[in-house]
Parts: C-alpha cells; sequence; structure tokens
C-alpha cells in the first residue's frame, strides 16, 4: 500500500467532508473561507462570502454583545460548545453550538481564527419531541378515574415534593412519572429510573447511592449511584414496594435531609433530586406485615395517585386502540384506516393481564398481519380469544354468569370463523336462527357484523 503524501493531500477536500461548519476568517475580521456544511448553514457561497465582514456571514446572537472569534483573538483563549442562535442569508433561526480557535502560520504566528459551527437544531427538535411525548396530552383516557388523575398532574408537575404512584405493571406508571418530569422546572435535567424488583439488597443500595473502593468484595474503586446522576432532576424508582427495610431506611433519609452515605463510606453526599416512586404491591398490607416503613410511605403519599387496570377503563380502550393504530401505520409504513367493529368487540371483551403494554402489542400484531385498510378479527393474536379461568371468575361475579359465558363462547366463534355465520352456527352447533337470536339477545348488533364483511 502506498504512504500518503502530505502534498496529495487536499485540505479543503478534508474540510467538505466535515459535518460541521468551518469559517476562518483573517486579522481584519474578514472571511476567507467557508467549507461546504458552513455554505449549508450560513447560506452563502465561499465565493460571495470571501472577504465580507463575519459579523454579516456569521449572524450569531452572540455578536450582539462580542464577537465570539474577536474574544479569541484578542485574549488567545478558544470558546468551547458555546450555544447560540444565528440567523442564516435567508433569514432562518439557526440553534447551533461553536468552538473558536487561533489560526496560526508555520511559523507560529496568528494570522486569523477559526470558528467550527455545529447545527444543533436537530438535536432540539429531538428534544421537542420527547417533550411533546411526555405532555399531559399525550396521556390518553376519557375514563373518570383517568380524569380525576389528570386534574393533579399541573400541581404534582409544578410541585417538589415526593409521590407514590400505584397501579398494575403496565398501567402507564413510568409515562406518567416520566409526563411529571418534563412538565416540572427540573424538565432540562435528567430523568432516571432504577427497578427495585429483582435486585439484591446490595446491589440496590449500590445502585441508588454507589461505593467506594473496598466496600465489598468485587469493589476495586469508587462508583457514583444513580442519586449523584439524577442531581438536579429525577429519580424514578419502579417497584419500590420490593425495597428491603434497610434500604428503605436510607432513603428515608435521604428524602429528609437531601444528603446520604456511600455504600462502605461515612462521608455525606448531598443530591437536589424529586423523587417519584410505583409500585402495584399492597402497601397498607406489606406495612401491616412490618415489611414497609409507615414513616417513608407518608413521605411519599402526599398525594395518592392509582392508575386503574385496563380492564376497569374499557371505555378507553377505542382511543388507545385508535391511538396504537396511528403510531404502528407511521412506524411500519401503512395506511389502515379503521378496525372492524367486530375486531374492536373482541378487543374491548379481553381482559388485559400486561394492561396498556399487551393493548400495545395486541396492535402491532394486527397492524403487521392487516393487508388492507381494515384490522378485522383474524388479524389479532389468537390468544385474546381465549376464555381462561380470570374471565370465568369475572363472568361469576356478573348478574348473569351464564349469559356473560354463553355471550363471550358466541363472540369466540364468530371470531375464528371470520364472522361467517353458517361456519359459526355449525361450530356451535345451533340454527343459524338460533345464532342471530343469540347475537341479537347479546347485544352484538348486526350493523357491526355487517361492517365487518364489507
Amino acid at each position: 500500500m502506498k504512504t500518503l503524501d502530505a502534498k496529495q493531500i487536499d485540505t479543503e477536500a478534508i474540510l467538505d467532508s466535515l459535518n460541521d461548519g468551518v469559517v476562518t476568517i483573517g486579522l481584519d475580521k474578514k472571511i476567507k473561507y467557508l467549507n461546504k456544511a458552513a455554505e449549508r448553514l450560513l447560506g452563502y457561497s465561499d465565493e460571495e462570502a470571501k472577504e465580507m465582514p463575519c459579523a454579516q456571514v456569521v449572524r450569531c446572537a452572540a455578536c450582539d454583545n462580542e464577537c465570539l472569534l474577536e474574544q479569541t483573538l484578542s485574549t488567545s483563549r478558544n470558546i468551547h460548545d458555546y450555544e447560540t442562535v444565528l440567523r442564516n442569508k435567508s433569514g432562518k433561526l439557526v440553534t447551533i453550538s461553536t468552538n473558536t480557535v487561533l489560526l496560526r502560520n508555520k511559523s507560529g504566528r496568528v494570522i486569523g481564527g477559526v470558528e467550527i459551527i455545529r447545527d444543533r437544531s436537530q438535536v432540539e427538535a429531538l428534544n421537542e419531541a420527547l417533550r411533546g411525548k411526555y405532555s399531559f396530552e399525550k396521556i390518553i383516557g376519557k375514563n373518570h378515574r383517568m380524569q380525576s388523575v389528570y386534574a393533579l398532574l399541573p400541581e404534582m408537575a409544578r410541585s417538589g415534593s415526593s409521590l407514590l404512584i400505584e397501579g398494575e405493571p403496565g398501567t402507564g406508571r413510568e409515562l406518567l412519572a416520566h409526563a411529571i418530569h418534563e412538565n416540572s422546572p427540573r424538565r432540562e435535567k435528567p430523568f432516571v429510573k432504577v427497578n427495585c424488583g429483582g435486585l439484591t439488597d446490595l446491589m440496590l443500595a449500590c445502585e441508588l447511592f454507589g461505593y467506594v473502593k473496598g466496600a465489598f468484595t468485587g469493589a476495586v474503586s469508587d462508583r457514583v449511584g444513580q442519586l449523584v446522576l439524577a442531581d438536579g432532576g429525577t429519580l424514578f424508582l419502579d417497584e419500590i414496594g420490593y425495597m428491603s427495610l434497610a434500604t428503605q431506611l436510607k432513603l428515608l433519609q435521604f428524602l429528609k435531609e437531601k444528603q446520604f452515605e456511600r455504600v462502605g463510606d461515612t462521608r455525606k453526599i448531598q443530591a437536589d433530586v424529586r423523587v417519584i416512586a410505583a409500585t402495584h404491591r399492597d402497601i397498607d398490607a406489606a406495612i401491616e406485615q412490618a415489611e414497609f416503613i409507615v414513616e417513608l410511605y407518608n413521605q411519599l403519599h402526599a398525594v395518592p395517585i392509582l392508575l386503574p387496570p385496563l380492564r376497569e377503563r374499557r371505555d378507553d380502550i377505542p382511543l388507545l386502540v385508535q391511538h396504537f393504530l396511528q403510531r404502528f401505520n407511521i412506524l411500519v409504513g401503512k395506511k389502515i384506516k379503521s378496525v372492524a367493529p367486530a375486531a374492536m368487540e373482541i378487543l374491548m371483551n379481553y381482559d388485559y393481564r400486561e394492561n396498556i403494554q399487551e393493548l400495545e402489542n395486541v396492535m402491532e400484531h394486527a397492524v403487521v398481519l392487516c393487508q388492507g385498510s381494515v384490522i378485522l378479527p383474524s388479524h389479532l393474536p389468537k390468544d385474546i380469544f381465549h376464555v381462561n379461568d380470570d374471565f370465568i371468575d369475572l363472568a361469576i361475579k356478573q348478574e348473569d354468569p351464564f349469559k356473560t359465558l354463553e355471550r363471550q363462547l358466541v363472540l369466540k366463534v364468530l371470531s375464528q370463523t371470520d364472522w361467517n355465520y353458517h361456519e359459526a352456527a355449525s361450530r356451535l352447533k345451533v340454527s343459524r336462527t338460533t345464532l342471530w337470536r343469540k347475537i341479537k339477545e347479546f347485544g352484538i348488533s348486526h350493523s357491526r357484523l355487517k361492517s365487518s364483511h364489507g
């Protein structure tokens, strides 16, 4: 392989291959060179910008105070990652970060300066999208129990107090915690999550508080904990109900004093962190069994937040179905317009053990299988047609258990046959007339069934 001769190196070609804009100016503060990325950012070509005053081409908000390059030229100090906004030739505002360095000749004499400009607008757009994802409007639900939770959200976001979110896994506990963080004064600081379930007492303590070298076998160096990483922001403790009493005491001490000790250390470390915890465990029962500290519960439970399971807010299922349909249409690149009433009937009648997470998985499955514009029962996972013991237990609690079970049986067979009445009647060992009578009796409207075929 031939070695690359220095004379063969095209410096401008190298600079033009960079994603960051490069601007050079002389001691007269006039533009000497723009690379391709700088041309795109600023709207000027290298040719037209040459010998123009820098302030007319690189029109940064910082120029209103003191030119960054001029600061570097006068002080010989480089500037690193200075965030500002520039207005390009067409008048568009662009968020940038900039670095400045002195430009020297071969003998080391300063002959000008270099400004390196990085477009931050995509990063800003990503942050905006993230904030949009966790806006309160994105938390879907019209159910009266959810509405009572929504009414508290703005105040909970403004408050800096600790919170406890109770509810089954998959009900949106982390989404709610993240939304509270993103709408709080701490939004610019980290949101850090720690899952307390499945970790040993020592592992969880180390994860939360960190440890010092020699604290235990294998601790060969110091390590900071998540409380330090979350400083200024929010720490989300999922499944706090399974935290040991010893770790609960350390957490309670932190909530009171805003300081803690690393494992194996006696020095106090301060951290400004808001704690939002979540659990599906019955904390009252845990307190009775002496497995949860009452004082910690009181610290976290100033405002009670209870997220109901999806089976107790079935009126939200159509809203969530539409939300997931739109999302997966975009992800998969499809244009599915709706869910057939027959399929919606199945979705409405299923008990989601994993709550919203399971409904999301069901909708992803359906969108992937659907090749048309309407999701049909045949596109849904077969698991959700299963009548299990949980449903039987639920049916027993109804006013007419046999009717509840019979309705589910008819619905399941209709679904399995893609709502072919002749085949469904044959499987049920009844006449089509009896099937139609059952459909009417159970409130499965003729118009719904008809829509599923059209």
